[in-house]
């Protein structure tokens, strides 16, 4: 009942300074953030994807499938803001396996944490450099953020961190839009007290630092379903489902009223196949109702090279290691059909 403490690790200062961004980087990343938060504020009409696998486990299948994500971009960026999903810290429901590139660089051997950080340094930045696309990663640990801070343009919150009060009050300090998963329970008031806190401005304590943040305004909502008491999935991407929430943004007077709809998850059993039809629905829905339209600024969808998902050792290139995500074939169908209906 204690711990080792194996090694100091560098600070995020530091790992800046020997990893650096040129300036072309800095220049895109600008040039990406203000597109996205124009989306957030109403200033643009695009749609956002937050797509990509569920878990970010190698490198060179990654970077394959971004480099293919930015030629779909091309494609529809007259409609559709396009943010890579790489996600490198993974939320364990039970606490066992694969956790992320951050705790494992390869997921055959054993835990590294230092090659970790540097290696997810190394792969936002990547790319950034050959695609132009800024990504997204979720903040499992608050204090890791500050290792990605001039990387990333968009964060998610997990359904299990929504409640923690240190992922609130960093979130608030962040400069990119956060996004607030509802809680597995589906509780819609967690995620908004959640939306609200991050909203505000907070003094407290951050890697040993007694730090003030202005609050973030680009800090919304993401339902991704829930689970009742009997393990059985209740989704929350229906019209009634939207509206509700919609409905609560006007209730609680909130900045930049925003809602992202995870298609997988609860809300789709993960069964990651319907993400298609989910996709479909909300879509339907924003037709249907201007208020909907207005609201609901994209989706999230975990979608890589291979259908499905596999053991780590079976080695599949492409293939998810942690949830079943959408091939890439119906992905890049799924994102031209999204584009037609814009």
């Amino acid at each position: 009942m204690s711990m080792t403490f194996n090694r100091k690790l560098p600070i995020p200062k530091e790992v800046k300074e020997m990893y650096p961004l040129t300036e072309e980087i800095k220049t895109v990343k600008a040039a990406r953030d203000k597109q996205i938060e124009d989306v957030f504020t109403g200033k643009s009409d695009k749609f956002l994807l937050i797509i990509g696998p569920c878990s970010a486990d190698n490198e060179d299948s990654v970077m394959d499938y971004i480099n293919r994500l930015a030629k779909v971009q091309e494609q529809v960026k007259d409609k559709i803001l396009i943010i890579p999903r790489i996600y490198t810290g993974k939320p364990r429901t039970n606490g066992t396996g694969y956790k992320g590139l951050i705790h494992q660089p390869d997921p055959t051997k054993s835990e590294d944490m230092l090659e970790g950080i540097i290696q997810v340094r190394k792969l936002h930045t990547r790319a950034i450099a050959e695609t132009h696309l800024t990504c997204a990663d979720e903040m499992l640990y608050p204090e890791n953020y500050r290792y990605l801070s001039d990387l990333l343009s968009y964060v998610a919150v997990g359904a299990r961190s929504v409640e923690d009060q240190h992922h609130r009050l960093v979130a608030s300090g962040m400069e990119c839009p956060v996004g607030m998963k509802n809680p597995t329970s589906g509780t819609l008031s967690v995620m908004f007290n959640s939306i609200q806190a991050a909203q505000a401005k907070h003094t407290f304590i951050y890697r040993g630092w007694e730090v003030v943040s202005d609050g973030n305004p680009f800090t919304h909502a993401i339902l991704r379903g829930a689970q009742n008491k009997h393990d059985q999935t209740i989704p929350n991407y229906h019209y009634e489902d939207l509206k509700l929430c919609c409905d609560m943004y006007l209730e609680k007077g909130l900045a930049n009223p925003a809602i992202i709809v995870d298609t997988n998850h609860s809300n789709s059993g993960k069964k990651y196949l319907e993400q298609v039809r989910i996709s479909n629905e909300i879509l339907h829905s924003m037709r249907h109702s201007k208020e909907i339209r207005d609201v609901v600024k994209g989706l999230m969808i975990e979608s890589y090279i291979e259908d499905g998902n596999q053991k780590i050792e079976e080695g599949t290139y492409g293939k998810s290691i942690t949830d079943p995500c959408l091939g890439w074939e119906k992905s890049e169908k799924l994102i031209l059909e999204i584009a037609d209906q814009l």
